[in-house]
């Protein structure tokens, strides 16, 4: 199935609203796809783009379904993220929701649905380097997200049919221009001066730009050999992730990190932070957790041969040339909100 024979077809892309959403929808319009989003929040500039707007919650039957009709694509992009919270609040929308999906595209005669899940899904609280999509999904793990979406991606995959074809793409931490999660989060702790390496500030991680990221759900979207396969998606290029992140700061003109707390005391500090987080319903995420200081401290690098293999995935936007678009564009918003 070729890109070129779904070009006057719907596309569904829930979560469209999102930094992974919106490009991925830009991406489809400059294609001359017909675009549908399903999201909370309507997004102006897309509508006045001819996009069609569907405003509705995940597990919501009626609206799922009156949001796969007539689609032959779905891009379900969207979930509940964080690293702390209500199990049952990240397992009604990840694993509640992405089952509506998934029964939606069925009665819809939906062709491929075509799902973004995380590399958090293999998390096992060890260094993970090099690792391919044998690693097996967590079972275990403090923080509700990965263990839902690993329930959501299992049954995703699960779904996979002569009838409808399904892909599960996990991008490990996605960055790029516009992003409003990542890099903004970042940058605030280290402006609040809560940012601390946790560890010894060595550990290799992979990233993704965004960009690539969409390239691998286009590549999903037309892959006959991905068909109920999950594949990890990064810039192929792993990083020593302090170093990035200190020359990011450097760039910016802003002080870099060097206070280190060791990887125990930041996984205590973590165990703490949730229990009074709990006991005393805190709105909002704690400054640190169990599953943060993990995942700051330690190796996450993949192999992603399987997805050269079957998606012919490959990273068109480097780690230098993303983040010196990264910087020019933090740059000049700066500039623009002191004005």
């Amino acid at each position: 199935m070729s890109l070129k024979s779904h070009s006057n077809s719907t596309v569904l892309v829930t979560g469209g609203t999102g930094f992974l959403g919106r490009a991925l929808v830009k991406r489809l319009l400059l294609e001359g796809r017909s675009v549908r989003i399903l999201a909370r929040k309507p997004s102006k500039d897309f509508q006045s783009k001819g996009v069609e707007f569907i405003q509705g919650s995940l597990t919501d039957t009626s609206i799922i379904n009156k949001a796969c009709e007539n689609c032959d694509t779905v891009f379900h992009v969207a979930a509940k993220v964080g690293v702390f919270g209500k199990y049952t609040e990240f397992y009604q929308t990840n694993v509640v929701g992405t089952n509506t999906v998934i029964e939606a595209c069925k009665s819809a005669g939906v062709k491929r649905l075509v799902y973004t899940s995380t590399p958090s899904v293999v998390y096992n609280g060890q260094n993970i380097t090099n690792a391919d999509e044998s690693l097996p999904l967590t079972s275990a793990c403090p923080s509700p997200y990965p263990l839902t979406k690993a329930i959501a991606e299992k049954t995703v995959l699960a779904a996979n049919s002569p009838s409808l074809g399904t892909v599960a793409l996990r991008p490990h931490l996605i960055w790029g221009v516009g992003d409003t999660q990542l890099i903004p989060r970042v940058m605030a702790r280290a402006d609040s001066g809560r940012l601390k390496i946790i560890g010894s500030g060595k550990n290799i991680v992979d990233m993704v730009h965004v960009e690539n990221v969409v390239d691998a759900h286009l590549l999903a979207e037309s892959s006959s050999r991905a068909l109920g396969k999950a594949y990890f998606i990064t810039n192929d290029e792993p990083i020593i992730l302090w170093d990035w992140i200190n020359e990011l700061l450097r760039r910016l003109g802003k002080n870099q990190i060097t206070q280190k707390i060791p990887l125990p005391l930041g996984l205590t500090l973590g165990s703490i932070a949730e229990v009074v987080w709990t006991l005393f319903s805190v709105k909002g995420e704690p400054p640190i957790t169990r599953f943060i200081a993990a995942e700051l401290a330690k190796d996450h690098w993949f192999n992603i041969t399987a997805a050269k293999t079957d998606l012919n995935y490959v990273p068109k936007v480097s780690m230098k040339a993303g983040t010196d678009a990264l910087v020019t564009w933090l740059l000049a918003d700066a500039q623009l909100r002191t004005k």
